[in-house]
């Protein structure tokens, strides 16, 4: 392996239904797995069962103007709006582009307002969703 086949986060994106989020300076998606512990006789080990997963993520973005206000409006009239983000990397170094697309996409919280005196405004909203879908892999080369 070379290092410059390392794939570069400067070269990732964000779209949210559709839109590109150009002030997004990160972008991550986890799953995590729900588990039943189980136990068997004549095994000291405990071992597991997958029950279920939560799909959880994080947007940081640049602070540039009210984004996440429509959800602010929305969930305080008792609305939780759900979104499709799609977020991509294409580094030219690396062996590939990958692409994701996220659904049922709900913030957990978006901030209103924070800041402070000669710091640049940024922004992360926490998020949780119902499912993933590779659309683009890097493949083994």
């Amino acid at each position: 392996m070379d290092g410059y086949r390392v794939i570069n986060g400067t070269f990732g994106s964000v779209w949210a239904d559709g839109s590109e989020v150009a002030e997004v300076n990160a972008f991550q998606v986890k799953i995590n797995k729900n588990k039943s512990t189980l136990n068997f006789c004549r095994q000291m080990a405990e071992d597991s069962k997958i029950t279920g997963v939560k799909i959880t993520g994080s947007m940081t973005l640049h602070k540039i103007y009210s984004r996440g206000s429509d959800d602010v409006e929305q969930v305080q009239a008792g609305r939780d709006v759900r979104k499709t983000l799609v977020g991509a990397l294409a580094d030219p170094d690396a062996f590939g582009a990958e692409r994701i697309a996220v659904y049922g996409v709900s913030y957990d919280e978006v901030t209103v307002m924070d800041w402070a005196a000669a710091k640049e405004g940024s922004i992360t909203i926490p998020f949780t969703a119902t499912r993933v879908e590779y659309l683009d892999k890097i493949e083994v080369q």
